[in-house]
């Protein structure tokens, strides 16, 4: 029987995962949590065998939650289900050990197959994500303009900036301008968006 502790913020999305699982013969739902801060205590109580954990959640995103968990209950596989399958959050979730990453539309029968497949210790990747992190162009911005665009993605001003980089307000000026020119961004929240999006920051 495979223990399993689901983790997601929406309440009619869990009740419905849980009846899907529970019609498995070899599944059991131990426990259920809707906050990011409940799964690491919640888990080391009713200790199951895979966590199916959402991104965004209140209280500490699911990414932050699954890095914790493997760090403190080793023997729980955790498996990544979200409905932001970007090829940063991808490349997170595989930073974090995540048995497995796979989009909220993936199909009831793949979904029951990949909780057994991350129980029995294989890793098991949405392929359209997986594909969009394979062709993501390599990053094209310096370190030092990714520190700038960080900074500025976090709401400091220029000026401030400049400050904190030991620079002035005219060459934070142009790194912004290099920037939004080296990726094709309209502006430069257009820019953040497109970094973010990448995992580039």
């Amino acid at each position: 029987m495979i223990r399993v502790l689901l983790a997601d913020d929406m309440k009619l999305f869990r009740a419905a995962l849980k009846h899907l699982l529970e019609r498995q013969p070899d599944f059991e739902v131990v426990a259920e949590v809707f906050c990011g801060d409940q799964i690491v205590p919640v888990a080391l109580e009713r200790r199951p065998d895979v966590a199916v954990i959402d991104i965004e959640m209140p209280g500490q995103d699911g990414l932050t939650a699954a890095a914790q968990l493997r760090e403190r209950l080793p023997s729980c596989r955790t498996l990544i289900l979200t409905a932001f399958g970007s090829p940063a959050n991808l490349r997170r979730a595989l930073g974090s050990e995540a048995g497995g990453f796979l989009s909220k539309d993936v199909s009831p029968e793949a979904l029951a197959e990949a909780i057994r497949q991350v129980a029995a210790g294989i890793r098991v990747v949405d392929p359209n994500v997986a594909a969009a992190a394979l062709t993501l162009p390599p990053n094209p911005l310096t370190p030092r303009e990714i520190e700038v665009l960080r900074l500025s993605a976090n709401g400091s001003p220029a000026k401030q900036i400049a400050v904190e980089l030991f620079i002035s307000t005219a060459t934070v000026r142009n790194y912004l301008s290099s920037i939004v020119a080296k990726l094709n961004a309209r502006t430069q929240v257009d820019a953040v968006r497109i970094a973010t999006d990448a995992g580039w920051i």
